[in-house]
């Protein structure tokens, strides 16, 4: 099979299409022909070697797909279903791809729309879990208009918090859409925070990789605080970081399909590429202030995303 990899560390030009021994399923698992998998900030922290330090490397640990092939004792999922899911072993990025976790795709999304969101999903919730957001919490989630601060955001209100969202002015109508009340970040955070909910905040999310002395005074102590984006931070002031390692909410996965086909949860519009122009796809992400979520697309549908383009689909 065909597969993103690299064999250097670099830029986005180490990147290279490879061929590959074809995957199999194991116990429980599943194999999928890829019809689009996301790009994450983890793939390009990895080719510049500030993950792992093995060679070469795959990449891609979500993808969306149709069945080709059963694991033993697989009872839910038959050949020819569209699912989306988790690949934990980290080659998504390829014609074939073994899903550990999967659901199938709810009837609004798209393969690219379906690919973009495990690894949110499970993010948001696995965060969401940990701070022990219920019914009646007042959450802070800082950065809230990023792919996996929405996510928060909207399955916070599922569960019935109040949820405060912090992101620039020309997003606040977007987080209103998802159910937050938005405040501007940025210096004087505490104090617009504190105007709009003047008996405080329970817990805090931050998404958006600063701020965590305003989050714990906000929340009042380190402990109501979660961080998947400021690690030496966390380190400094107490916060627990949160990573995939700590146990994932594979739940999540599962549990989203009604969500979405019920109106209550949407990601942005992903931006696609074929995986031929994967090296465009890191350079779209590295440059910064990108919206939505970026998608490799492989198979049937990839020559017509050659060059990248946003879908809603």
């Amino acid at each position: 099979m065909k597969a993103a990899q690299f064999s250097r560390f670099g830029g986005p030009e180490v990147l290279e299409i490879v061929d590959l021994p074809d995957p199999h399923p194991g116990p429980g698992e599943i194999r999928i022909a890829v019809r689009a998998a996301g790009v994450n900030a983890s793939d390009w922290k990895k080719r510049r070697g500030e993950m792992d330090q093995a060679l070469p490397q795959a990449l891609g640990h979500e993808a969306a797909g149709i069945v080709d092939e059963l694991g033993e004792g697989v009872e839910d999922f038959a050949i020819g279903d569209r699912v989306f899911g988790l690949c934990t072993a980290g080659a998504a990025q390829a014609e074939l791809a073994v899903l550990s976790c999967c659901a199938p795709i709810p009837r609004p999304l798209d393969f690219p729309a379906a690919a973009a969101l495990p690894a949110a999903v499970e993010t948001a919730t696995r965060v969401l879990d940990q701070l022990g957001v219920a019914d009646g919490h007042v959450l802070l989630v800082h950065g809230a208009s990023g792919t996996i601060g929405s996510a928060a955001v909207q399955l916070a209100v599922a569960r019935g918090a109040r949820v405060i969202g912090t992101a620039g002015l020309a997003r606040h109508d977007y987080l209103r859409g998802l159910g937050a009340e938005p405040v501007v970040y940025g210096p004087g955070l505490v104090a617009r925070v504190r105007a709009v909910a003047p008996d405080g905040v329970d817990l805090a999310l931050d998404a958006a990789g600063s701020g965590l002395p305003d989050l714990i005074s906000l929340t009042g102590g380190p402990g109501q605080v979660v961080t998947i984006a400021d690690f030496a931070g966390a380190r400094e002031h107490g916060v627990r970081f949160s990573r995939g390692d700590d146990g994932r909410a594979l739940h999540a996965i599962r549990s989203i399909g009604p969500l979405i086909e019920a109106g209550r949860f949407a990601l942005p519009a992903v931006r696609t590429f074929a995986l031929a122009d994967m090296a465009d796809a890191h350079r779209a992400g590295e440059s910064g202030g990108l919206r939505g979520k970026l998608v490799l697309v492989i198979g049937p549908d990839a020559q017509r995303h050659s060059g990248g383009g946003l879908s809603q689909e």
